[in-house]
């Protein structure tokens, strides 16, 4: 269970590149999800996205544009932060395994369960 510091700093990465859009999974046959971690003390949301981002998967981003909250979502809800690639290819630091870390197509990707403020982002931005 999270403890309430941990939601209320709590920060969800969306990492685009593409079209495509960074998911991770921690454990075998858990759901892929954006990568996704708690502030440190004086941390901004786009800090807290890089940083976590960089821990998980090794890939170097830029987070500086924050999503949301989406129309009828809560103020309170856990703050997305748009992140840019700035690597091709991840550094061999990441936490995560090669095998739990993928770019998923926009398409695909929203119809996995995401915070409705990523969804439309999503809805209005594609391919080039």
């Amino acid at each position: 269970m999270t403890s309430e510091r941990e939601a209320r700093g709590r920060v969800l990465a969306v990492a685009v590149y593409d079209g495509r859009l960074l998911l991770v999974t921690h454990e075998d046959g858990a759901p892929w999800t954006l990568p996704a971690g708690t502030a440190e003390p004086a941390e901004t949301p786009g800090a807290t996205a890089e940083r976590v981002v960089y821990e998980l998967t090794g890939y170097l981003v830029d987070g500086t544009e924050p999503l949301g909250p989406a129309d009828g979502e809560s103020p309170d809800a856990v703050p997305a932060v748009l992140c840019q690639l700035l690597t091709d290819s991840p550094s061999g630091g990441a936490s995560l395994p090669p095998e739990r870390i993928r770019w998923a197509a926009f398409e695909e990707a929203e119809r996995d369960a995401l915070p409705p403020a990523v969804r439309t982002y999503l809805r209005g931005h594609g391919p080039v």
